[in-house]
């Protein structure tokens, strides 16, 4: 997505990922990330002055040198480093960022654990790795991307117990999401006919750069993003982490972003109904009454938040013979999960919610906003920009300027 200084989007492409083996996740990514900057409109790409990406937080890499991709990627929702997750517990305490299976921290101690890894120069977040793909610099990070690999966003360092775990040198330099790291690489910019002073800042997390597209700019105003995964993020006055309930804060400039995501999302409607029948159902219910079901509606065992729990069940039962009732125990299972969530971060001390702006694909469900709004007691409105690419995109154009900006509108 570009922007025009004004904001206002000069051109939009989109490329849906295609099914895989998780073995070529890392090719169908950087295939996928030239592929959607070749289809802009060859003029705009002649004068692209800034560049910025976002990734899912916690999906990691190892890579040689090179940034040829050494293991397949482990992804975000990964929970297989138990035993390492219990490693990081006893090294920083049961309540750290990366004190979770799913952590990037978890990932990289799993990794470097197996055979094989010896060449491993680098561990990398999805969008450290493309980032680097395009500006020729391996080894940098953000601090969004860098905060579940145990990096301090307080004193802005790797922590000394880190040490203990894992090899500093493999982990990546990290700057504030929107820093200059220096023009796109020759090659590259010959390759997609990209202006060769384009330059690539540094960038952030899918779930940031939904909170930036957003336009959120108040301590007390929150952004669910409503996708395969169900993300709350809140701006707060107060850093609060919490590792017990998959709690975090990110930098904000001088305010801090704090939340979690949860496993339940889309996904799990995804399971029982495709579009046509979501809408059908969804304009069938009474968003004022209750379903009377009591569901924690996962897509599969493992949740990371408002409790991170690896082994918790999903609960779809029991399951009535209506069609709709489902659905709306379903629409009220999750909204009851974003409500603990939000409830969870005033519990421990951050700033209390005012009022909630939706992104993501359930957002589009009126229905569902109305169920919310009755379970979270507070305004539940739509982002007027729906897409993460665009939050990108204003990071990319201000740069860390951004969050000031933000923060003090």
């Amino acid at each position: 997505m570009a922007l025009a200084p004004t904001e206002e989007i000069e051109a939009a492409e989109r490329i849906e990922f295609a099914n895989s083996h998780e073995n070529n996740f890392a090719t169908i990514w950087q295939e996928s990330l030239f592929d959607v900057l070749s289809l802009l409109p060859q003029g705009l790409r002649k004068r692209l002055s800034h560049l910025a990406l976002d990734g899912t937080s916690a999906s990691v890499l190892a890579c040689n040198a090179a940034l040829e991709p050494l293991h397949a990627p482990l992804l975000y929702n990964d929970s297989r480093a138990t035993a390492e997750a219990e490693l990081i517990r006893q090294a920083a305490g049961p309540d750290h960022t990366a004190a979770s299976t799913t952590s990037g921290l978890a990932k990289v101690l799993w990794l470097q654990a197996q055979p094989n890894l010896d060449a491993t120069r680098f561990f990398l977040n999805q969008a450290d790795w493309l980032t680097a793909q395009l500006s020729g610099r391996p080894g940098l990070s953000d601090y969004h991307n860098a905060l579940k690999m145990g990096f301090d966003v307080e004193t802005r360092r790797w922590p000394t117990w880190l040490g203990q775990l894992t090899r500093l040198d493999r982990l990546p330099q990290v700057v504030a999401p929107g820093s200059d790291i220096g023009p796109i690489g020759h090659d590259q910019a010959r390759r997609l006919g990209i202006n060769g002073d384009c330059l690539v800042r540094a960038g952030t997390t899918d779930s940031i750069a939904a909170f930036l597209a957003a336009g959120v700019n108040r301590p007390g105003k929150a952004v669910t993003s409503l996708g395969t995964t169900l993300v709350l993020k809140l701006l707060s006055e107060k850093r609060v982490e919490a590792g017990r309930y998959g709690v975090y804060s990110h930098w904000f400039g001088k305010l801090w972003l704090a939340g979690g995501a949860s496993n339940a999302g889309g996904s799990v409607l995804r399971q029982f109904f495709d579009d046509a029948e979501l809408a059908a159902l969804s304009a069938e219910i009474d968003p004022q009454a209750g379903s009377g079901l009591d569901y924690y509606p996962l897509p599969r065992p493992g949740e990371r938040f408002p409790v991170d729990d690896p082994a918790l069940p999903p609960r779809l039962e029991p399951r009535p013979e209506s069609q709709r009732q489902f659905l709306h125990g379903l629409l009220e299972g999750l909204a009851n999960i974003e409500a603990l969530g939000y409830a969870r971060l005033a519990e421990l001390g951050a700033t209390p919610l005012s009022h909630v702006v939706s992104a993501g694909g359930g957002a589009r469900n009126t229905t569902y906003g109305k169920i919310r709004q009755r379970r979270l007691k507070v305004p539940v409105t739509t982002a007027p920009q729906q897409e993460a690419a665009f939050g990108s995109a204003r990071l990319a154009l201000h740069g860390t300027r951004l969050f000031h900006l933000q923060s003090q509108a």
